[in-house]
């Protein structure tokens, strides 16, 4: 039998770089949209073409062959270049269009984005939103995801970062709990009170504050030991607790904005600033390219608008390249 006609075989290569990408077939099936019978089909068909075996297959897992991972590693970039050009010349004109697949924080995302995202997709008809919400770390690249919107301070030197918005960190309690409990007057007081905060290890157990101005600037940074009956590693079940009268929470201020507003939370200890609690920045960061798709980059603009009208403004600079850390989701 006649081999397949190479320029048959484009869609396959893609598929086997999605599928070294995802890892599993289950993956890469469920990034392409396919059934796993097709990509396994499709995987056959390029073997068959090719003459030699590109995946080893177990009953757990698959991995490249030395065959498969050249073919991947020589035609990945031209695909990346392709798809390129084509989003660009896509965006040249007319209404932008396609999907854009958003990952983000569980708490920031319910409460800050997905309130967000109606006014955007009425002004942009043609563009679709896929919004994954997890308190995981999400790889932008293995995944297939546009952009990301992270909670940190140093976004990744590989990746373009937009600053969104600033973030403080707060102590709230409810009025029921402060009545009951007394309201603390200085940080030492806090160790006397059931402090409901986020799990980092040995360092969730205590909490460090500074001054912020005033007669209290003289004190300098000071450092209490905590303990309480709840911690959790999402700032919705901290605000939710401390509305339940459970204890005082630090929390970004992005989760208790109505709650301080319609005063079911109060501040503690307004006069003093909680330090290396959460980072104080949101950005939007993708992998760098040349081109960034016209859904990407409105996208971004109609968050930043949106967001700096309800929090401190960040720096007004289009994006910018960082140049250490990790990211928290």
């Amino acid at each position: 039998m006649e081999p397949p006609n190479i320029e048959s075989l484009w869609a396959h290569l893609r598929w086997l770089i999605v599928l070294a990408d995802q890892g599993s077939y289950t993956g890469a099936a469920t990034r392409l949209g396919v059934s796993k019978a097709a990509m396994s089909m499709h995987i056959t068909e390029l073997e068959r073409a090719v003459g030699v075996a590109l995946v080893r297959r177990t009953t757990r897992s698959m991995r490249l062959t030395e065959a498969g991972q050249r073919l991947v590693d020589e035609t990945r970039e031209s695909f990346e270049r392709i798809a390129q050009s084509f989003n660009g010349a896509r965006d040249v004109g007319g209404e932008p269009r396609g999907l854009l697949r958003v990952t983000a924080p569980v708490a920031f995302g319910r409460q800050q984005l997905v309130p967000r995202v109606s006014a955007f997709l009425r002004e942009h008809p043609f563009i679709r939103i896929e919004m994954e919400l997890s308190d995981r770390f999400n790889s932008l690249a293995t995944e297939g995801f546009d952009l990301a919107i992270r909670h940190t301070a140093a976004p990744p030197d590989t990746h373009v970062a937009w600053p969104l918005c600033n973030v403080s960190s707060l102590l709230v309690a409810s009025p029921e709990y402060l009545a009951r409990r007394s309201t603390p007057q200085t940080p030492a007081e806090l160790s006397a009170h059931d402090c409901l905060h986020y799990p980092r290890g040995a360092d969730s157990k205590v909490w460090s504050f500074e001054p912020k101005a005033g007669r209290l600037k003289s004190a300098g940074r000071t450092t209490v030991p905590i303990a309480g009956p709840l911690a959790a590693n999402n700032s919705e079940a901290l605000r939710d607790a401390a509305l339940a009268g459970l204890g005082i929470a630090l929390v970004p201020d992005f989760s208790v904005q109505t709650a301080l507003a319609s005063g079911q939370l109060v501040q503690v200890l307004p006069q003093w600033r909680p330090v290396h609690a959460f980072a104080e920045k949101i950005f939007a960061i993708r992998p760098y390219s040349l081109h960034v798709p016209r859904a990407v980059s409105l996208f971004v603009q109609h968050l930043r608008i949106g967001l700096q009208a309800g929090f401190r403004a960040a720096p007004d600079e289009a994006a910018v390249r960082n140049t250490a850390g990790k990211t928290r989701s």
